[in-house]
Formats: structure tokens, C-alpha cells, sequence
């Protein structure tokens, strides 16, 4: 066999063998996402006979269960500093990754705010899943404009995958002239027997908003919605690439793209820009024409 011919033969295995750990991460998201919905299932707007019977089951798990406490929030400049200074040379080299794609919908009114685009992002501080998808959100964002204020958290330490390093968008700021973004922190960690999920309300959604997760969301966490043409249902990583690590350790590995957490974050967050990006008509244009957002705009 030539030289030419074996470099072809192992670049095609090389393309099947991605495919298959590809399929083995979405098949993993997808059990995930299906314990989610069936052990998450939210009341909104509405009593439904299963939901309730659900929400009894968490409650009596919640009531003769003692909870474990959630480790102290801190801010961390120096975080949001790393997040927010990603090369373009690490999310070029990292494209789609290792992420679950981007859903496009339509039919809907356009979601925007002030004139832009807007990102609403709903979850609870609680919610292990809503962990993960935090650090894409923040790096798809920190593209656009300046993420700020967030308290840096762990998920809840009695969940599945216990004590997932995140931050909290509850109270942060953001400014950008491309898009706005609300998000929405919908329960807390502290736990609350009294609720559906067993932790205290943290900000209740608008009606419009709450709508809107109910059309989309699947009834579990976490949820982003995109100016209502794109949805992120669900994580689009397993929790478990954060385990034992620190907020620190994350920011430094997103940084590096031959890491599984730059693989799994950073492709996330080319996906969320890539969906912005078709709403803001490509700008700016140096994250819109980037090669790392175009190929995971092939993805969405």
C-alpha cells in the first residue's frame, strides 16, 4: 500500500473512531437527560397527575433524607478573567467537540430585548446538569460582551454527579451591543421540602418565560433558549468531565484544547455562538467568521 493510501486508511479510522466516541457521549446524554426529565418533572402553569406524583415521591425522599450542605459561593475575578480571555486559537482547534448540538426551532415570535437577541437561560444552583452548561453559556457570552458578578458554586452535594464546580447567574450583569442576556436561577440550594424539586425558590420566571420552557424544555433543567431559534434542551456534556476539580482547574482546561473539558465546554460554547451568530448576521465578525464557530455551525 502507497504512503498516500495508508495516511487515507488512518485518517478514516481516525474519523470513525471519533464517530463512535461521539455516539457513546449522546447515547450516555441522552439515559442522563431521560433520569433527569423523569426525576425533575417540573409543576409550571398546571397540575398533571404523573407531575404530582413525582413531586410527592421527591418531597418524602427530601423530607426523611438529611441533606448534605452546599460548600460557601465566592466570587473569583481571576475566573472570570480566564473564561472570558479563551484564545480563538483554542476554540478553533476544538470546533463542535465533543458537544450535543444546538436544536433550531421556529414558528415562534422572535425573543428579544432592548432591540437584541435575547439568551434566556433557566436552571436552579441546585442542579448538576444546569452546572455543566453554566461554563459554556458564560464562554459563549464572554464573545460577545463582559459577563460579571457571578458567585462561583458548587451543584447540590447530595445529587448525582455531587458537588459539581459552576457559578450562579443569579444577580450577574452583562453588557453587550450584540444581544442581551436574563437568566434565570429558578431554585436555589437550599433545600425546601414544600417545592417540586426539593429546593427553595430562588427567582420565579415571567409568564412569557415560563411558556416558553414548557413548548421546549422538555420539563427539566437545564434550558436556554436562543432569540426563540435555537434551544439548548438539556446539558450538552456529562457533569462528570468537572469531577473533584476547582473552579480554577476548569477555567485553566478550558484553555487547553486537547483536554476533555475543552472538548466538551469549549465545543459547547462554539455551538451557542454559532447559534447567536445567526441572529446577529455574523458579528462580530471575528468570532462569527472564526473557523472553530463555523464548524460547529454545521452542527446546528
Amino acid at each position: 500500500m502507497s504512503k498516500s493510501a495508508q495516511k487515507q486508511a488512518r485518517s478514516a479510522r481516525g474519523r470513525a473512531a471519533a464517530q463512535q466516541a461521539r455516539e457513546r457521549v449522546a447515547a450516555q446524554r441522552a439515559a442522563a437527560r431521560r433520569a433527569e426529565v423523569r426525576r425533575r418533572a417540573l409543576v409550571v402553569g398546571g397540575a398533571i397527575t404523573v407531575v404530582l406524583a413525582v413531586v410527592a415521591v421527591l418531597i418524602a425522599v427530601k423530607v426523611t433524607s438529611t441533606p448534605g450542605r452546599a460548600a460557601p459561593s465566592r466570587t473569583d475575578a481571576a475566573v472570570e478573567r480566564a473564561i472570558a480571555g479563551i484564545p480563538a486559537a483554542t476554540f478553533n482547534a476544538v470546533g463542535a467537540g465533543t458537544a450535543a448540538r444546538v436544536k433550531a426551532i421556529s414558528g415562534e415570535p422572535e425573543l428579544t430585548l432592548d432591540g437584541k437577541p435575547e439568551v434566556l437561560f433557566m436552571g436552579g444552583e441546585y442542579c448538576p446538569y444546569c452546572a455543566a452548561e453554566r461554563w459554556a453559556v458564560a464562554a459563549a457570552l464572554d464573545r460577545f460582551g463582559v459577563l460579571s458578578g457571578t458567585r462561583f458554586i458548587h451543584s447540590s452535594p447530595t445529587d448525582v454527579y455531587p458537588s459539581t464546580p459552576t457559578m450562579s447567574f443569579y444577580k450577574s450583569g452583562y453588557t453587550s451591543k450584540y444581544v442581551t442576556f436574563v437568566p434565570v436561577e429558578w431554585y436555589s440550594e437550599k433545600p425546601d421540602s414544600a417545592t417540586p424539586t426539593g429546593y427553595a425558590y430562588l427567582q420565579r420566571p415571567t409568564a412569557e418565560q415560563a411558556a416558553v420552557f414548557n413548548r421546549y424544555s422538555g420539563g427539566g433543567f437545564p434550558f436556554v433558549d436562543i432569540g426563540n431559534r435555537y434551544v439548548v434542551s438539556g446539558v450538552q456534556y456529562l457533569p462528570s468531565a468537572l469531577a473533584n476539580m476547582t473552579w480554577a482547574q476548569v477555567a485553566a482546561a478550558m484553555r487547553d484544547p486537547s483536554t476533555p473539558v475543552a472538548r466538551d465546554i469549549d465545543g459547547a460554547a462554539n455551538m451557542i455562538t454559532a447559534a447567536i451568530c445567526k441572529l446577529t448576521h455574523g458579528q462580530p465578525a471575528g468570532v462569527g467568521n472564526s473557523a472553530g464557530v463555523s464548524a460547529a455551525a454545521g452542527s446546528i
